[in-house]
């Protein structure tokens, strides 16, 4: 690469990072401000910082709904993701590494999963899980959670490039039973594809908005992102209600800058997993 190149690619990543990083900072700023500086202060600058009064105000507002917010976002998030990367890792290795009739035909099945915006199946859900009446509980956001097309795609693909059938015939040999070969065996070599699922169904589910608001009514049910858009709705009334909701958008984001920092190295082992042919 030659040095005017060099610098052009530099100038231009360097636009893109400030892109994506400003409204990061913004809101890093915005938490620490009282209502007041929020509207009339420089909004890229900090005008006497008071995290941690903001933060107690947060966690304390309405007897700490807020909170259980966070516990409601981590248990559909957490328990969602887990048991998707788990039915995926399953489906995945099973359409893999077992032949039977029909394979193909549930494979171009689940492509076309893939291919359908979930907003499309949000009403359909919400009348399926009305006539078991599960709306308007915990289950009505979970169900749909632990179901996901591109994961049961991306453990097939792994599987198939990363999962030796010697390997497999030498574990049934020993007395293995299948679903100990899957176990100690598939599931361990399948590792990095399946933290590669387990952070995009978790990242998913923490960020999902539309699902909650068609299949909860009560409040204490609501995940961060329906409860802040509901404090939002009322702070042209209750304007404390904008300093809120700005401190409980950066507080919820700190989980998924967490989990991309530690998760980060797998992620990427994953994603590049079969995309060279040997």
């Amino acid at each position: 690469m030659t040095a005017r190149a060099k610098i052009i690619t530099t100038a231009v990543l360097t636009v893109v990072a400030v892109y994506f990083l400003l409204p990061v900072y913004w809101l890093i700023v915005a938490a620490t401000k009282t209502t007041e500086d929020l509207f009339g202060s420089n909004g890229l600058w900090f005008s006497s910082p008071r995290l941690w009064t903001n933060m107690v105000e947060l966690f304390t507002f309405q007897d700490g709904i807020y909170l259980r917010w966070t516990l409601n976002s981590i248990l559909y998030a957490g328990v969602g993701a887990l048991c998707a990367t788990f039915i995926c890792a399953m489906a995945g290795y099973g359409l893999a590494k077992y032949r039977f009739a029909g394979r193909e035909k549930v494979f171009n099945l689940v492509l076309g999963g893939v291919l359908l915006p979930a907003t499309a199946l949000t009403l359909p859900l919400y009348l399926l899980m009305s006539e078991f009446s599960m709306a308007n509980t915990y289950w009505a956001v979970l169900l749909p959670a632990m179901v996901s097309p591109f994961g049961v795609y991306l453990c097939r693909i792994y599987a198939a490039a990363a999962v030796p059938d010697e390997l497999l015939e030498a574990a049934r040999i020993d007395g293995a039973s299948e679903f100990r070969v899957f176990l100690t065996v598939a599931l361990r070599i399948m590792t990095p594809a399946l933290v590669t699922i387990f952070l995009f169904q978790f990242v998913g589910i923490w960020n999902n908005y539309f699902l909650p608001l068609i299949m909860l009514s009560d409040s204490n049910l609501y995940p961060i992102t329906l409860g802040l858009t509901s404090w939002q709705g009322f702070a042209s009334r209750q304007p404390i209600l904008y300093q809120l909701t700005v401190g409980g958008a950066f507080v919820s984001v700190i989980p998924l800058m967490i989990m991309m920092v530690v998760l980060q190295r797998f992620w990427r082992t994953g994603l590049t997993q079969g995309s060279v042919k040997e």
